[in-house]
């Protein structure tokens, strides 16, 4: 696993301590870390922070040229509003750790002119599958599918 990668199964980590979801995701832009994130919904009673868009929330305002010269990388594929914001700041480069647990929109991210790297990593499929297998509920949620049945 290279090093950007570890960082972002460590902001994973870190979201699982706080009881949260253990997604995490880091913005690389020139070969250095710049931003880091995880998801923070439940930490935060938010609707919309997970791990990537909370990574770009904290890298705060960027300029199109960083951008242009960034990669994102995030431990699981990202959803279709992660892939979204992605898209609308023209990353380049996305590295998703698993895509085993969930898919998000990669064909569409891929036609869109994207370069979209899965590693199906060990640590981030295991590390997702347990936390699916003891907070279906939590999950269900975080993915948008109805909890109350």
């Amino acid at each position: 696993m290279d090093e950007f990668l570890m960082a972002a199964l460590q902001e994973a980590r870190a979201g699982l301590r706080e009881n949260g979801i253990p997604i995490g995701s880091v913005l690389v832009v020139d070969g250095e870390i710049i931003a880091r994130g995880h998801n923070r919904r439940i930490q935060n009673g938010s609707a919309i922070l997970h791990a990537e868009m909370d990574c770009l929330e904290r890298a705060g305002r960027l300029t199109a040229a960083e951008y242009s010269r960034s990669v994102l990388y995030s431990t699981l594929s990202p959803c279709d509003m992660c892939s979204g914001a992605a898209l609308l700041y023209k990353i380049p480069r996305i590295v998703v750790g698993e895509n085993q647990t969930f898919q998000g929109p990669e064909a569409y991210v891929r036609s869109r002119g994207v370069k979209l790297d899965i590693v199906n990593d060990p640590a981030c499929i295991e590390l997702m599958e347990h936390f699916i297998a003891t907070h279906p509920t939590l999950w269900n949620e975080d993915i948008g599918l109805p909890t109350d049945y």
